[in-house]
């Protein structure tokens, strides 16, 4: 069973690593500009690494639903690819935005594209399972005759 999740597991981490980083630079820059909690204003600069590290925790259990979905009813591989492209473009987002508030649009629309494909992937990994063990259709059977 664990050679079928240890990708997945592997991508989890990181996620939460990456995570971490994001708490960890909310927590610098709150010293920096002199803001406490619970505080959320201060000077653009504060503002912009607050708001990446939100946006970006309000994001991570969308991410980890599908991570884990597309791996297990799709395929390991693909979906831990596909997760480790999405930290890769949360991580360009949150330093994007630490810079520019225009700096984060092109990573973030990135991430989003990558939250569909594991979402199309999850459904299709889905899908496949309700037909093959419900109805008895195997649509792999079919691709392969």
């Amino acid at each position: 069973m664990l050679d079928q999740i240890h990708l997945l597991a592997a991508v989890t981490v990181l996620g939460v690593l990456e995570q971490a980083y994001f708490f960890l630079q909310v927590i610098h820059a709150r010293r920096a500009f002199g803001i406490s909690p619970p505080r959320i204003s201060g000077p653009p600069e504060f503002e912009r690494i607050f708001r990446a590290q939100v946006n970006s925790s309000e994001y991570f259990p969308i991410f980890l639903a599908l991570l884990w979905q597309a791996g297990l009813f799709f395929h390991q591989g693909l979906a831990a690819a596909l997760g480790l492209l999405y930290l890769y473009s949360r991580y360009c987002y949150f330093t994007g935005y630490k810079a520019s508030s225009s700096e984060r649009l092109a990573p973030l629309y990135f991430g989003t594209g990558v939250l569909w494909i594991l979402v199309a992937v999850s459904v299709l990994g889905i899908l496949h399972f309700f037909l093959s063990h419900y109805v008895g259709f195997n649509i792999l059977q079919l691709l392969t005759a």
